[in-house]
């Protein structure tokens, strides 16, 4: 037990915990820690869920959600502190039970600021708590998906009057699904977005048996064809389907009962590479934070081969300093619509650009990674472009409190 009168410990956080994996340090001597802290203790919330971070980071996804359970069950807030220096905003986040994609990572946007951070975790069998702690904003970070959706329904009606400003409105939040925001931003000037269609498995069996076209549920419908799980990340379960016989291959493997499909668009550059951009909309105004490289269309920053390719980097690099006047000239139009559309304060776009130019949109959403936690010598143009990106979002965040204080 916690000796009496002794400082509790500190919450470590995801970001501390994401860079030392990411650094390659073993993990293994703080989960021992960490897990002698709890035995010792098993009130002690934050050891609890630093563990379940740290088993998510080494693979562990269903011990750590029972993990996290089990800190939740001791305490729903968790707080992250200023570092050094005095308090310039206090942000109350409201946060869901889940993994690491569950909700926005401010922890990485918030990394050695005057911020500090309390995160309470709503949900169900997890009540607001009748007191809260004093803050200047409300930030809500649960990112849509299909077990957060009916709850950011529900925060919508418990903070409709809220007396402080609420940052990413659930209510809009949930526009962000695959198909809202195909609804939202297909017709968007200067963008191309495939159209989604959420589907049974037996409707996809029946495209698969030629008995059903895709065009019975796609409008631009025409293979080949993208095809995921519902509620699948990182490419999981993604798929291009290239016939309607390739369906049954596919469904072979795959147990779950609804998918997404969409059109593909081959969107390779001239040089047959195929280039990913993740881009981020603060307070309206675009950044960018990576682009992936590759020759596979499936491409995720950790698979590109990024860290094996001198030349892969320098042309990120050379597209991070030039992004203002370049990309981000390019599709201001584009993103100006997308903000209009969408309305949210903080959101993530991860897209492509179409052979004619247009800005390609994979996905928008609130809670993929945007962090600095890659290796400082292979990446040193990082830094740089990360800290904008993290003034910017503190700039937001005091913005928003002046607007409210005048």
């Amino acid at each position: 037990m916690t000796e009496p009168g002794a400082e509790p410990h500190s919450l470590i956080g995801n970001a501390a915990l994401m860079k030392m994996a990411m650094s390659g340090i073993d993990l293994a001597p703080l989960s021992q820690k960490l897990l002698a802290r709890a035995a010792a203790d098993p009130h002690d919330a934050n050891a609890l869920m630093d563990m379940s971070t740290v088993l998510q980071l080494t693979g562990n996804r269903e011990l750590a959600l029972v993990m996290q359970m089990q800190a939740l069950e001791v305490q729903t807030l968790y707080r992250l502190p200023v570092k050094s220096g005095a308090t310039g905003v206090r942000l109350l986040a409201l946060m869901a039970p889940g993994d690491l994609m569950a909700n926005t990572p401010l922890d990485c946007l918030l990394e050695n600021s005057d911020v500090a951070l309390d995160m309470l975790y709503v949900g169900q069998g997890l009540p607001l708590p009748p007191e809260l702690p004093d803050h200047d904003l409300l930030f809500v970070a649960i990112g849509e998906n299909d077990q957060n959706c009916q709850l950011l329904v529900e925060i919508a009606d418990v903070i409709k009057d809220w007396p402080r400003p609420v940052l990413n409105p659930p209510e809009r939040a949930v526009w962000t699904s695959r198909e809202g925001a195909c609804a939202k931003l297909r017709s968007a000037p200067g963008t191309v977005m495939p159209g989604t269609a959420r589907i049974e498995r037996q409707t996809l069996e029946r495209i698969g048996r030629a008995e059903l076209p895709i065009t019975a549920v796609l409008d631009d419908g025409a293979f080949p064809i993208i095809v995921r799980p519902i509620e699948s990340h990182a490419g999981k379960g993604l798929a291009k389907l290239d016939a309607p016989v390739n369906i049954a291959g596919y469904l072979g493997a795959m147990p779950q009962d609804e998918f997404y499909v969409s059109s593909f668009i081959d969107y390779r550059g001239q040089d047959g590479q195929f280039r990913k951009y993740r881009i981020v909309l603060i307070d309206g105004h675009p950044y960018a934070c990576h682009m992936g490289i590759s020759d596979d269309w499936m491409i995720h920053y950790l698979n590109a081969g990024m860290a094996e390719s001198a030349e892969k980097r320098a042309e990120e690099a050379h597209f991070m300093a030039g992004f203002d006047e370049d990309f981000g000239r390019r599709h201001a139009a584009a993103f100006q619509v997308i903000n209009e559309r969408m309305m949210l304060d903080y959101l993530i776009i991860d897209c492509g650009e179409t052979p004619d130019g247009k800005l390609l949109i994979f996905e928008v959403d609130t809670s993929a990674v945007v962090h600095a936690l890659d290796a400082v010598d292979l990446y040193p143009y990082k830094q740089p472009q990360m800290q904008k990106v993290f003034a910017a979002f503190r700039t937001m965040l005091g913005t928003a409190v002046q607007r409210n204080v005048t």
